[in-house]
C-alpha cells in the first residue's frame, strides 16, 4: 500500500484541491480569533496555506514525506511534519483538527484496525480546548461500487488511471500515474490504496462517545457539494 510517492503527490496539488479550499473556508467561518489547528493528512499544504494567511497557526501532519514538501513550499508560514494519524501527537488545548479528503480511512498504516477511528476521536478529544471542533469528512458504503470502476483524468504534462474495486468492507484502488519527465517521455508510477469504509450513523456514534457534540453537514464544506458516498462531519467537544 502506497501512501502518495512524488507523482501522484506532485498531480494531486495540481488539480485535485477542491475539497481543501472549500474545508479551509468552512472552518474559517468557525473559527474565532486567531486559532491553533492542527491538519491531519494535511497533503499539499492547501488548507494550511488559507487558514495560516488568515492569521491561524497551523500544524500539518501527513504520511507521506512527497506531500509535506509541496506543502512547505505552498504554506510557508506553518509547520509541518511527516507522522501517521494514527499515533501523531496532537498539541494540548488545540482549537480545531482537520482530516479533509477520507484521511481517517485510509489503511497505509499497518498499526490501523477496527478501533482505529476511535482512539484518534478520543485523542483528538483529548487536545481540544472545551467548545474546540474536528471537521474531518470520510467515505461510506455509498463510495463503494458493485464491480471495478474505472476513471481518467488528464492535466498539463500528466494522466491517473484509478479503479476502484471492492475488498471486503474496504474499498481498493489501483492508481496508475504518467508524469512528463523530461525529453518527451513520461515516467509511469502505481500505488495502491485501501480505505476503511464507514457509515454517518456509525460515525457519528462514534463521535458522540468520544466526547464531541456532533452532526453532519449535508451540504458540504462551504456548501459545495461533496462526491458522491463522501460525507463530512463536525464535532464540537462538549
Amino acid at each position: 500500500m502506497g501512501s502518495y510517492g512524488e507523482d501522484l503527490a506532485a498531480i494531486h496539488a495540481a488539480d485535485f484541491t477542491g475539497l481543501a479550499i472549500a474545508a479551509a473556508h468552512e472552518l474559517l467561518t468557525r473559527l474565532e480569533g486567531s486559532s491553533r489547528v492542527v491538519d491531519l493528512g494535511c497533503g499539499d499544504g492547501t488548507t494550511a496555506r488559507l487558514l495560516s494567511e488568515a492569521g491561524h497557526e497551523v500544524l500539518g501532519i501527513d504520511a507521506s514525506p512527497a506531500m509535506i514538501s509541496l506543502a512547505r513550499e505552498r504554506a510557508p508560514g506553518a509547520t509541518f511534519r511527516v507522522g501517521s494519524f494514527v499515533d501523531a501527537e496532537l498539541p494540548e488545548r488545540c482549537d480545531a483538527i482537520l482530516a479533509i479528503g477520507e484521511v481517517l480511512g485510509y489503511r497505509f498504516d499497518k498499526r490501523s484496525d477496527e478501533r482505529t477511528l476511535d482512539r484518534v476521536l478520543g485523542r483528538a478529544a483529548r487536545a481540544l480546548r472545551p467548545g474546540g471542533l474536528m471537521l474531518f469528512d470520510l467515505a461510506g458504503p455509498k463510495r463503494l461500487p458493485r464491480v471495478g470502476r474505472r476513471s481518467w483524468h488528464e492535466g498539463d504534462g500528466w494522466a491517473v488511471l484509478v479503479e476502484a474495486t471492492p475488498a471486503g468492507r474496504d474499498l481498493e484502488r489501483r492508481v496508475v500515474t504518467f508524469r512528463e519527465a523530461g525529453s518527451g517521455g513520461f515516467r509511469r508510477s502505481e500505488e495502491r490504496h485501501r480505505l476503511r469504509l464507514h457509515s454517518p450513523a456509525e460515525v457519528l456514534a462514534r463521535l458522540r462517545a468520544a466526547g464531541f457534540a456532533a452532526r453532519t453537514l449535508p451540504g458540504g464544506y462551504a456548501e459545495q457539494p461533496l462526491p458522491y458516498g463522501l460525507t463530512a462531519y463536525v464535532g464540537r467537544k462538549r
